[in-house]
């Protein structure tokens, strides 16, 4: 019935490409959406804060603290998708005004897993942890309009 609306009201041309489909495919309600958003933001705030239980644990305490903390903040990050959607959420990632700031994100993701996994450096490690969470901020700051400009007048200030 809806096509032949579409063709009646002249609104024939319709894409057809794989991304049309699959979203056509896995459409989400509301309600759903906003219960995937939770879930996956509630368990990646739980894999981050036991990742930081078991930073505790010895030596491999550092390989457990590293993923479960870069795997709770990924899972958080996207969380996001639930709401908007993944094609849009990566359009976004990738805009120009935050381009720089989700590229800083996914190395330092990565950089966190090769200092635990293939160096084994307990040091290097946690600074890249803490520099992920940086990123992630400087990331989620990029999506309030005036943020990042006040946090850099607010640190330019101190400095001063």
């Amino acid at each position: 019935m809806d096509k032949l609306k579409k063709a009646l009201s002249g609104e024939d041309e319709e894409e057809s490409g794989i991304v049309t489909q699959i979203s056509d495919a896995s459409s989400l309600s509301w309600e759903t959406r906003i219960k995937g958003f939770i879930v996956c933001f509630v368990l990646g705030i739980i894999l981050s804060v036991l990742g930081s239980c078991l930073l505790w644990l010895g030596s491999k305490g550092l390989i457990l603290f590293a993923v479960f903390y870069t795997f709770g903040n990924l899972l958080s990050l996207a969380s996001t998708c639930f709401l908007m959607g993944p094609v849009k959420q990566l359009k976004k990632m990738f805009a120009k005004t935050r381009v720089i700031a989700t590229i800083l994100v996914l190395v330092m993701f990565v950089l966190t897993l090769v200092c635990a996994f293939a160096l084994k450096n307990a040091a290097l490690t946690l600074v890249c942890c803490v520099l992920q969470f940086i990123a992630l901020t400087w990331y989620s700051l990029s999506y309030i309009p005036y943020a990042r400009d006040a946090v850099k007048k607010c640190f330019s200030s101190c400095i001063e």
